[in-house]
């Protein structure tokens, strides 16, 4: 049996194995960029103590959402410009907290179907102080939910808006909330009272009848107001109140017929204005300081 030539045959297979290219690597997969965000699974759950007995819990699941969950329902809302605080909106609630005097305090409200309907306050709400500090509006830092926007230059006449927001009616008094809203792109402030004018329909200035500038709560307005700080599509709220009965001691049989109002921001001399009708009776309207919320914290009085 000739076994002489199988070590040249063996030494030939393995040359030409030496020569094939190795196997290739399945790719490395790609490294997803980090959102510098946590998981919205690990962000911790805040539970906020409400006056009614229960309790709001909210999950801010990033710089713009929250997920709240009340009576059993959870929804997530998304940050919407405000006046002042965090404030997020969704398709049937609202979430608006702010810090005052160290505390979180924050509402609850129910979205109305429209414009002209404003939010139903469902519960009243503040962040218990013990435990330490939690993740959120209370703890944000520049630029995320909880810190006021930058307060910018004062608003003026071109970049607001006027709207009538809410009516009330009392025995012989009436008032009407209005907003001016900042249309611009940059944070613009308010502070103080609106100049305010009257007209009729020809479009005279009602010279008869005088604003006093009074508090939320009618008095006469002393101190220096609070500046609201307008971001884009921001809210500043004030009340324009007047009487309905003429002043029959002063000779007063008949009032004058307002049909629009025009104002201008404080400091400034560019007007905005919008029609509304109404009689303002004994020769005066009073006017409140600008706010950020709607409703202030002192039930309006008019007074005669």
């Amino acid at each position: 049996m000739r076994h002489g030539p199988l070590p040249v045959l063996t030494a030939a297979a393995l040359a030409l194995a030496a020569c094939d290219p190795p196997a290739e690597e399945p790719p490395a997969a790609p490294v997803q960029p980090s959102s510098g965000q946590p998981a919205a699974s690990t962000m911790p759950i805040v539970g906020y103590a409400c006056e009614s007995g229960q309790t709001v819990n909210v999950q801010y699941v990033d710089d713009a959402t929250a997920r709240v969950t009340y009576k059993g329902a959870t929804a997530d809302l998304r940050l919407t410009p405000s006046g002042s605080g965090a404030r997020y909106s969704g398709a049937e609630w609202e979430w608006w907290s702010a810090t005052r005097d160290g505390q979180e305090q924050a509402t609850l409200g129910r979205v109305g179907p429209n414009d002209q309907v404003g939010v139903t306050i469902l519960e009243r709400c503040t962040r218990p102080t013990s435990g330490g500090a939690a993740p959120g509006p209370l703890t944000g830092q520049p630029g995320q939910p909880g810190m006021a926007p930058t307060s910018g230059s004062p608003c003026r006449g071109p970049q607001l808006q006027l709207a009538a927001e809410a009516s009330d009616a009392g025995a012989g008094s009436r008032e009407t909330v209005f907003s001016l809203r900042n249309v611009g792109t940059q944070a613009c402030t308010l502070q103080g009272h609106v100049g305010l004018t009257l007209q009729d329909a020809q479009g005279r200035d009602l010279t008869a009848v005088r604003t006093d500038r009074v508090d939320d709560g009618g008095g006469s307005f002393s101190g220096a107001a609070a500046p609201v700080v307008l971001p884009p599509q921001g809210k500043a709220f004030f009340g324009l109140r007047w009487n309905v009965v003429p002043n029959e001691a002063a000779g007063q049989r008949t009032c004058p017929t307002a049909a629009r109002v025009s104002v201008t921001a404080p400091g400034d001399t560019s007007p905005t204005s919008l029609s509304q009708t109404f009689t303002p009776c004994g020769g005066r309207v009073s006017v409140t300081p600008l706010r950020a919320t709607r409703t202030p914290d002192v039930t309006p009085q008019v007074g005669p």
